[in-house]
């Protein structure tokens, strides 16, 4: 919602069509491909006609605009579909800075934040610098730099119930540079990356919070 808040105080419309479903990345990592290509059939079908797509999550993006066209072996009309949407489809910062040309949303949060890159959004989309410009023209906010801030949580999906030891050991090491830079939040294009920081944030008994950076964008002051 408040990707959808964040859009349309640029003045922009916004179209949800409820019919959606996933995008169909968790089956993909799972190696359930015929499942993933139905619904990533469902997804370009929902979605051909649209002038732009947009979503608060690198991961989900990538799996439409990399994945669909290059890992899932659709039949050809599908995969012309999949290659048409790779203009269209955006994660939220990305399409702020990149298509909307705006760095200013009209944001206010008061509090130290600091960015955690996820891998989908900083490895497959190249989107580091987009949030970071958005952050700086939030009034109330002090941007602070993490250590680190290009290496992975460790969540990778099914990766953290496969390996959870290796995962949970990634999960601290990234909390203690979040601890570190003696931030009020955590930030982050991806709700993924933030739910597993958070349990971990949690479980040291910080006082830190993971906030998703539409959460941050669409804010009126800390609440």
């Amino acid at each position: 919602m408040n990707t959808v808040r964040v859009l349309e105080r640029l003045g922009h419309e916004v179209c949800y069509d409820a019919r959606q479903t996933c995008c169909g990345q968790p089956t993909f990592n799972a190696g359930y491909l015929s499942e993933a290509k139905v619904l990533a059939m469902r997804f370009l079908d929902l979605f051909h006609g649209d002038e732009y797509i947009v979503a608060p999550s690198g991961s989900c993006v990538t799996m439409a605009k990399v994945f669909y066209a290059e890992m899932l072996s659709l039949p050809t009309q599908y995969h012309e579909k999949a290659l048409s949407l790779r203009t269209r489809i955006f994660e939220l910062t990305e399409f702020l800075i990149d298509v909307l040309k705006v760095e200013d949303v009209g944001a206010e949060f008061n509090g130290r934040v600091t960015v955690h890159d996820s891998c989908h959004a900083l490895r497959e989309l190249k989107v580091s610098e987009a949030p970071r410009k958005l952050l700086r023209n939030v009034r109330g906010l002090e941007l602070i730099e993490l250590r680190n801030a290009d290496t992975c949580c460790g969540f990778g999906g099914t990766f953290a119930v496969k390996h959870a030891n290796i995962s949970s050991a990634m999960d601290e090491e990234k909390v203690s540079a979040i601890i570190e830079a003696g931030v009020d939040v955590v930030t982050a294009v991806d709700s993924s990356c933030l739910m597993h920081i958070d349990g971990m944030l949690k479980r040291k008994k910080t006082q830190t919070r993971a906030v998703h950076i539409a959460d941050i964008l669409a804010g009126k002051g800390n609440n």
